[in-house]
């Protein structure tokens, strides 16, 4: 049933003319994940400052413009109301009320009034309504009126048994209703019946605005009620109808004298102070909920929302006016006119329009598809559509051509009753004939796509973004090109070409060019380019608006337009700071038109359009501040232990040379958001990009005095001041004034002991060279005598191998000697016949053996080459004969027993004998070798 008699309110509104197809106010909303916080929203407030204040479920929020802060309750309850006075921010909630005040680093401290009072407060009751009467302040429960006296804490209560909706302030008095009671006001303290008339008594009263002598009273579900004196009578208004099939909840007179009207369940309502109903806002409409609790106006006109869910501000005073198209109905919007009272919307749905009489738009009969363009020449309004090309009039269409793809049609040079139109394959003749107009020919030879054609001197110029700029002449009836070049230059992507004022200009990424016939090419146009610079470039399509003479362009960062100076012959280079996201346009594919009100111009969008007032258009000063300094860091929370009070001079450790900066612009409005621009003196003296972020971070700042200045701008505005902070980062104790004295001294005393200690250090390898040196030099000697040494012991070896030589050469000569006598001998004594005869002979060949003579000159070589020996031996075996110790040398020769035996002229066996006794005089053991001990003497 609620939603049967909310379709039958709606019916009756757009019946009114008033319907969801208006154009309306930009919106923007805010969902509880924005302000992380509670859906509902009781209250709103504003500080002077320009801050705004809502009373949340969760807490009490704070909102700059840039950022949003909850405050939770005191006692974790629900925020019922809020109020700013000056400085304090007075809210009600369940079982208390009191005041915030920010300290000295911008944070919200809550002060509670209700725990300073005498009087016990109602069980369970919670406070709905807050009034400032200058020195004293007034708090509404349900049951309760509490008038505080700020300067003595003194405290008056108006009791009420029964419920106590709401209370209103109406100059310096206070009206309040009791139900089944009737509407009373308050005087030195004390309650005054004034209306116990229906429906004050049982319907409750939204709102209480004077009105001349009168007082306006807005029930919930009655409508409006006049009041004067004791006279209370009904003020029938045009949507009584209406509001008697809804529920208000809140209402707000507005600056103006309108009227804004809070519902349950049905949005927004706007009144006139004549009672007319201007415009319905809800969810369809752009709200994101469509029950108001709370309605504020702020300073600048701005109507703030409290919703069910969530928060929205609705920019009343705008120039901008929005048509959402939020049922999908007319689409994305490429084209539009205006003509003969009816307003033309081509889009890729098709062709609609509506005219004064209608409050929504209707769909042009045989349109279906995509429309590309609206153009009027000599009178007449042609439609350029994807499937050909239509004439309308008084919101019908017929169609005059079926070649399709129509881009563009414009007028022909000279001849009224002809027109050039642009499709995907060319260029095309219109004629017209008898009234009406018709397809005449093809201009042949010509293929190429002409979206954006112009002629221009003897030539047709056609743009092609990715060809370039051709120049077709054509024969005198335009029925066949005579010559076709191009200018392959300059082209680029969603490059547009246009005649403005007697020029040929084409836009691209580089910017504005106008073509000079002398120099047959196009020149850049220093005045025109500033309209966008290449990194704001994001369509070079150009609109020209005939009724006013602008130049419509559009850009990344706004929407341009050239007009006449007030010098003469000049331009005028104008800036509407609306960026491509917000405007949500069809990129290459923008249109301006010219509306019938003066200054009021309508921008095609993807979903809808919108309009812009040129003439109400302004950009108010703004003023930027210093939110919070912090302590910063990537992953640091924010606490009041790094919080620091951005008004007076920051004065830092080293270890905390990383710090936070927010900073904000009070300014509501959808369309034309802040900019900031910063500069770190000190650091960084030059100033940064704009930027939309309203914070910044500095981490690692070396020691150093700092002074940080931020400034903003909305559009081309800049703010006339900035606000700034000094702050200093303190040297590392390392780096400290003491601590350079220190190392100072340290360095001189270091310096002394370095020069002493190298003194010490040359000294010490002076002397160790010089003992190096000595030490060398007694090496050097001793290298000397040693191969002095080594010298006589290489002679003396060299002598000893010739003792040993000459030694071994006599030994053998004895040997040799005496085997020779001893086989002479032998052959004699066996073969001599007469042995007498060779007696002598054998007689002095045994002397010859015996005979000492072999030895003593064996005994001489032998004593010069090892001539130790015999000495050692007789030293250690002097029981020795000489036999023996003759034995013992030709044992140290290392000769065997054969060897041995001729030189003492005996036989081998008698020489083991000798050996035996050897062994025995010098007491050997079995095991020892007789030969291996003498060799080893």
């Amino acid at each position: 049933m609620t939603q049967l008699r909310y379709f039958v309110l709606l019916a009756v509104l757009t019946l009114q003319g008033w319907g969801i197809s208006q154009e309306l106010p930009p919106i923007q909303n805010f969902a509880p994940a924005d302000y992380n916080s509670e859906s509902q929203n009781w209250a709103i407030s504003q500080s002077t400052d320009k801050i705004i204040y809502v009373a949340n479920n969760n807490g009490l929020l704070e909102f700059d413009g840039a950022r949003w802060t909850l405050y939770p309750s005191p006692n974790e309850s629900i925020i019922r109301t809020v109020k700013v006075v000056g400085s304090r921010i007075y809210t009600g909630n369940y079982m208390d009320f009191g005041y915030w005040e920010k300290d000295r680093l911008g944070i919200l401290r809550y002060t509670s009034l209700a725990a300073q009072m005498d009087h016990a407060l109602v069980e369970d009751e919670e406070f709905w309504g807050i009034l400032n009467l200058g020195e004293f302040m007034v708090f509404q429960s349900h049951s309760r009126i509490y008038s505080y006296n700020l300067a003595n804490k003194s405290v008056s209560i108006i009791n009420s048994d029964t419920f106590l909706p709401k209370i209103f302030k109406v100059g310096q008095t206070v009206y309040f209703q009791k139900m089944n009671q009737g509407l009373f006001r308050i005087e030195n303290g004390q309650e005054v019946l004034v209306y116990d008339q229906e429906p004050l008594k049982s319907d409750e009263v939204i709102s209480i605005v004077p009105d001349n002598e009168e007082l306006l009273i807005l029930t919930r579900n009655n409508g409006f009620y006049r009041g004067q004196n004791d006279t209370l009578e009904k003020w029938n208004v045009a949507i009584d109808t209406q509001l008697s099939d809804i529920s208000l909840y809140s209402g707000l007179q507005m600056k103006d004298g309108s009227f804004a009207l809070g519902t349950i369940s049905h949005g927004l309502i706007l009144m006139d102070r004549d009672g007319q109903l201007i415009r319905h806002i809800d969810q369809i409409s752009g709200l994101q909920n469509n029950t108001v609790l709370s309605l504020y106006e702020d300073e600048d006109a701005n109507v703030w929302l409290g919703l069910d869910v969530g928060i929205s501000y609705i920019n009343f005073g705008s120039p901008f006016q929005v048509y959402p198209d939020s049922r999908g109905l007319v689409g994305s919007v490429y084209a539009s006119a205006v003509q003969d009272d009816y307003l033309y919307l081509g889009t890729n749905q098709g062709l609609f329009y509506k005219n004064g009489s209608q409050s929504d738009f209707q769909f042009v009969e045989g349109t279906h598809g995509q429309v590309w363009s609206l153009d009027v020449v000599g009178g007449t309004l042609f439609c350029g559509h994807h499937t050909g090309t239509y004439v309308i009039s008084e919101g019908k269409a017929q169609k005059i051509s079926n070649i399709q793809g129509t881009w563009k049609i414009g007028d022909l040079s000279n001849k009224s009753n002809f027109a050039l139109q642009g499709n995907y394959d060319g260029l095309y003749v219109l004629e017209k004939k008898g009234g009406s107009w018709q397809l005449k020919n093809k201009v042949e030879g010509f293929d190429n796509s002409a979206r954006y054609f112009e002629i221009f001197e003897d030539q047709i110029f056609v743009n092609h973004e990715y060809k370039g700029v051709f120049k077709v002449k054509v024969d005198e009836d335009f029925s066949r090109s005579t010559h076709v070049g191009i200018d392959t230059v300059i082209k680029g992507s969603n490059s547009g070409l246009i005649k403005y004022k007697g020029k040929l200009l084409y836009a691209f990424k580089n910017g504005i060019f106008s073509y000079q016939k002398q120099q047959d090419k196009f020149v850049k146009d220093t005045i025109l380019s500033q309209l966008y610079t290449p990194e704001e470039y994001t369509s070079g399509k150009m609109v020209v608006d005939h009724k006013n003479g602008y130049l419509w362009t559009f850009s990344n960062a706004s929407i341009g337009y050239v007009s006449e100076s007030s010098l003469a012959s000049t331009l005028s280079i104008n800036k509407i700071p609306l960026t491509e996201n917000i405007r949500n346009g069809i990129i290459g594919y923008e249109s301006a038109t010219a509306l019938e009100k003066e200054g009021v111009y309508l921008f095609g969008a993807r979903s809808g359009y919108f309009t812009l007032d040129v003439k109400n258009f302004q950009e108010n000063p703004i003023n930027v501040n210093i939110g919070t300094v912090q302590i910063g860091g990537k992953n640091r929370v924010t606490t009041e232990k790094n919080l620091w009070d951005p008004n007076i001079t920051g004065d830092f450790e080293s270890e905390e040379n990383s710090l936070q900066i927010s900073y904000y612009v009070p300014h509501y409005n959808k369309y034309l958001k802040p900019q900031y621009q910063y500069q770190l003196l000190g650091i960084y003296p030059n100033w940064s990009n704009w930027s939309s972020e309203a914070v910044v971070l500095f981490e690692n700042l070396p020691p150093g005095d700092y002074t940080f200045n931020v400034r903003a701008k909305i559009g081309e505005k800049v703010s006339e001041s900035m606000d700034s902070y000094t702050f200093k980062i303190a040297r590392p104790w390392y780096l400290s004034n003491l601590m350079w004295v220190v190392y100072i001294v340290g360095a001189i005393l270091g310096s002394i002991l370095i020069h002493s200690a190298y003194r010490r250090y040359y000294n010490r390898r002076q002397q160790k060279l010089i003992e190096e040196n000595k030490r060398e030099m007694e090496l050097a000697k001793a290298q000397n005598e040693k191969e002095i040494i080594k010298l006589k012991n290489k002679q003396l070896q060299e002598e000893f191998r010739s003792k040993s030589n000459e030694l071994a050469a006599s030994t053998m000569s004895i040997i040799k000697k005496n085997e020779l006598l001893a086989k002479v001998k032998e052959q004699l004594t066996a073969n001599a016949e007469d042995k007498d005869a060779v007696r002598p002979i054998i007689h002095v060949i045994d002397k010859s053996l015996n005979q000492n003579d072999d030895w003593e000159l064996f005994k001489e070589a032998f004593n010069n080459a090892d001539r130790k020996f015999l000495k050692k031996l007789k030293k250690a075996h002097a029981n020795l004969s000489p036999n023996d110790i003759r034995l013992c040398a030709y044992l140290r020769l290392n000769l065997s027993s054969k060897e041995i035996a001729p030189m003492f002229n005996i036989s081998p066996r008698s020489v083991e004998i000798k050996r035996y006794r050897l062994r025995k005089k010098m007491n050997l053991e079995h095991d020892d070798n007789l030969v291996d001990y003498i060799l080893k003497l």
